[in-house]
């Protein structure tokens, strides 16, 4: 565990997620053994021909075409590639899932991962806990559905999940560039 207490036991205000850092490391991207292990590239080496295709008949699509794919640029001029798959749970279902989560970013299987803890339902408005767990680079299609497969297959995720680049929540990027991106149900890839 993270943490001497489980998501569910932390109540304290002000306190709403809780990390991995200790088996991370900070800053994430400093962890180096992942990208090898996965075959990932850097988001510092990806280049315009890591830019992910945008099939015309994809459905999962929060907005236009021309719109996701700006924002596909604009993750990488600005070298912010990382994003989330966020499975819900409810309070009796998150504690053991977290627990696996947290082994598996141990491992190497996963890149990082939070949690929202029970004073942040509460702060939220949520009565599931928010999972999320991430991949360094988005643009590589591959490892986003490799994390998304682990969660079906080790994690019994069978629930459909959403998986957003953080690139949609950019401080400073301005709703007119990315419009509905910036909806918090808005996903690039579901699952």
């Amino acid at each position: 565990m993270t943490v001497d207490r489980a998501p569910t036991e932390i109540d304290e205000a002000g306190w709403h997620w809780l990390r991995v850092k200790h088996v991370t490391g900070f800053p994430r991207d400093a962890r180096d053994g992942y990208f090898p292990e996965h075959d990932v590239t850097r988001p510092a080496a990806t280049t315009e021909a890591h830019l992910p295709a945008i099939e015309a008949d994809e459905e999962s699509l929060p907005a236009d075409a021309e719109t996701v794919a700006d924002a596909d640029r604009l993750a990488l001029e600005t070298t912010y590639l990382s994003g989330k798959w966020l499975v819900e749970r409810p309070p009796e279902a998150v504690d053991d899932l977290w627990e696996a989560v947290v082994d598996d970013v141990a491992a190497g299987r996963f890149w990082d991962a939070k949690v929202s803890t029970r004073a942040g339902c509460e702060a939220f408005g949520e009565t599931e806990h928010a999972v999320l767990v991430f991949t360094p680079n988005y643009f590589d299609r591959r490892d986003v559905d490799r994390v998304r497969r682990r969660l079906r297959d080790a994690h019994g995720v069978t629930r459909e999940i959403r998986y957003r680049p953080d690139v949609y929540t950019l401080e400073g990027v301005h709703e007119t560039r990315l419009g509905p991106l910036t909806d918090s149900g808005s996903a690039r890839f579901r699952g």
